[in-house]
């Protein structure tokens, strides 16, 4: 059986970690590159870096961060923010990366996930989705939450896969940063749509939340948080620990250690 994978989410700004509710109210948490090396030896499966305002301020994303945390972690490592081109993909994973997640860009210029999946592989394309409630819909919401851009984040989502994409990153704007758990809604009519992993987001308050997710989207393929890493909250070993004790598939991080 595949193992589920807990993903801790960096969300980076001004060359710090921050953290805000429904996308708004941002504060400072860490140093980006301290923090990741703590979740690489902690035992977290990967790591997911965000250049939150790359796209919204028009510039391209950082790297010289993204070049200092590769070089510490044994994790694999997706990026996203302000990517909108292959020449994009090509530079942050020079630096580093594993994966290349692309959100606003991908709106703006869908050819860029066929262009990618077909230079550098489907499975290096993810496909990151922030979402929110619309008049009974679901809408697809630019630069951080923003924007709404009025497109139906299930047929985008589709389109998208359709493109080339290997991986989908759902973030729920409405249970973002509230910590009332995963929005188990949304995220089981997107992993019924499609047949590529799908990783939650936003919502996690504990870790029975994770273990809610699991149980009811069996094929869900991971869990991303952020809070309640970064303050504590939640401690991933503890969490894969216990996750294992309700019989859902994880790698622990005494396995890791014993390789």
């Amino acid at each position: 059986m595949i193992t589920k994978r807990i993903i801790p989410c960096l969300d980076v700004k001004d060359g710090r970690v921050v953290k805000g509710v429904n996308f708004e109210g941002l504060r400072d948490v860490s140093d980006p590159v301290a923090l990741a090396a703590m979740y690489s030896e902690a035992g977290a499966d990967e790591l997911v870096f965000y250049d939150i305002t790359a796209s919204a301020e028009g510039r391209k994303l950082f790297t010289d961060i993204l070049t200092r945390a590769a070089e510490r972690i044994f994790i694999p490592l997706t990026v996203g923010g302000g990517i909108s081109t292959v020449e994009d993909f090509d530079r942050v994973l020079k630096c580093g990366a594993d994966k290349v997640s692309v959100n606003s860009g991908a709106i703006k210029n869908p050819s860029v996930i066929n262009e990618a999946a077909e230079k550098y592989g489907n499975q290096c394309v993810v496909l990151s989705v922030d979402a929110k409630r619309v008049d009974g819909s679901y809408h697809v919401f630019l630069n951080g939450g923003r924007v709404d851009t009025g497109m139906d984040a299930l047929e985008w989502i589709r389109e998208g896969v359709s493109r080339g994409a290997g991986e989908i990153v759902l973030n729920s704007i409405d249970t973002d940063g509230v910590k009332q758990g995963f929005d188990l809604e949304m995220l089981a009519a997107v992993n019924a749509l499609v047949k590529v992993p799908v990783i939650a987001s936003g919502g996690a308050g504990s870790a029975e939340d994770f273990v809610k997710l699991f149980r009811e989207i069996p094929d869900i393929s991971a869990g991303l948080a952020a809070s309640i890493f970064h303050f504590g909250e939640v401690k991933i070993d503890a969490l894969k620990e216990k996750l294992f004790a309700e019989g859902i598939p994880v790698r622990l991080l005494r396995e890791r250690q014993n390789v």
